[in-house]
């Protein structure tokens, strides 16, 4: 896949369209650099979300657990 098809389809990745366009000007216009840093930006954003996502799911084993055991005292006692 060439460079330009994959700039193209960074908003089915997650990064905004504002970013997807800001780096097809940069890609165009030669300025390679500053699409390097404008693609790390993106890339900084999605692992943001990730451990967000990350975070939640932690909230929620907790969750699970306290009600899992709340439920053998219930059963037990």
């Amino acid at each position: 896949m060439l460079l330009k098809e994959m700039i193209e389809d960074l908003s089915t990745l997650g990064c905004e369209c504002k970013d997807e366009d800001k780096a097809k000007k940069l890609y165009e216009s030669g300025q390679m650099e500053d699409l390097i840093k404008c693609l790390k930006k993106c890339r900084c954003t999605l692992v943001d979300e990730m451990h967000e996502s990350q975070r939640k799911v932690d909230k929620i084993d907790l969750i699970i657990r306290s009600a899992e055991k709340e439920a053998v005292k219930n059963i037990g006692g």
